[in-house]
């Protein structure tokens, strides 16, 4: 990936676009890419426990239903390698929306990870969430994406305030939910990362200042974006 390629939320909206319209990539493999990317680089660099992923409506929210998936299977890897060395592990979601208000390929991830008997806790009421989350060895914010802007409210701004007061550590998916991804400025609550796991390539607000406090670490991860479409940036509308 080009760490020097920044996108706007636009521009986010027009390569995932053209990849499914032009290329013929559908938005499943586009979000099983991202998801598996996402897993893959948490086993490597983050130690196993207990992993709590907060799940919002959208594709963000999808992608923690992949996320889970693929950190139950490199946890199983592990598992092989190291054998009783291998620390206790669970893979679990919280999400702050009913499962029925999912829809495309965020509905289609929710239920193959309800299959898979990945424990999946709804909580649509602040007093139930605390409860939910417990006391997780890492947090996952899967709860706003780059489509975001203003502060995050009611269910939504109480999972990132609860999160941030947690001594787990933390990685926001693609961008820390409450930061807006354009303009850099941090909502009221704004998720605090340790490390942003960005997909496809960083975004122009990332460059302020006034968001380096919430990234932490920027890594950028592929989701099978032909390099040839990144290389044609600034993006045609059609």
């Amino acid at each position: 990936m080009n760490p020097s390629l920044y996108l706007t939320r636009a521009q986010v909206r027009n390569v995932d676009r053209i990849a499914i319209e032009r290329y013929g990539i559908s938005g499943l493999v586009l979000m099983e890419n991202a998801g598996r990317s996402v897993a893959e680089w948490i086993a490597r660099n983050l130690p196993p426990g207990d992993v709590c992923i907060l799940c919002g409506k959208g594709n963000n929210g999808g992608d923690g239903y992949v996320i889970a998936r693929h950190l139950e299977l490199e946890f199983d890897r592990m598992a092989s390698f190291l054998g009783d060395a291998m620390p206790a592990t669970m893979v679990r979601v919280v999400s702050v929306v009913e499962p029925e208000t999912l829809s495309g390929d965020a509905a289609i991830n929710h239920r193959v990870a309800r299959l898979s008997q990945i424990p999946i806790r709804i909580v649509t009421d602040t007093a139930s969430l605390r409860a939910a989350i417990g006391q997780p060895d890492l947090l996952i914010d899967c709860l706003l994406g780059t489509g975001a802007s203003g502060d995050p409210l009611g269910i939504f701004a109480d999972a990132i305030g609860l999160a941030n007061d947690l001594p787990a550590r933390r990685v926001a998916v693609d961008v820390p939910s409450g930061l807006d991804c354009d303009t850099g400025v941090a909502g009221e609550p704004t998720f605090r990362a340790e490390a942003t796991l960005t997909l496809v390539a960083s975004k122009v607000g990332f460059r302020q200042a006034a968001a380096e406090p919430w990234l932490g670490q920027v890594v950028v991860l592929p989701i099978g974006i032909p390099r040839f479409l990144l290389r044609s940036l600034p993006l045609d509308p059609a």
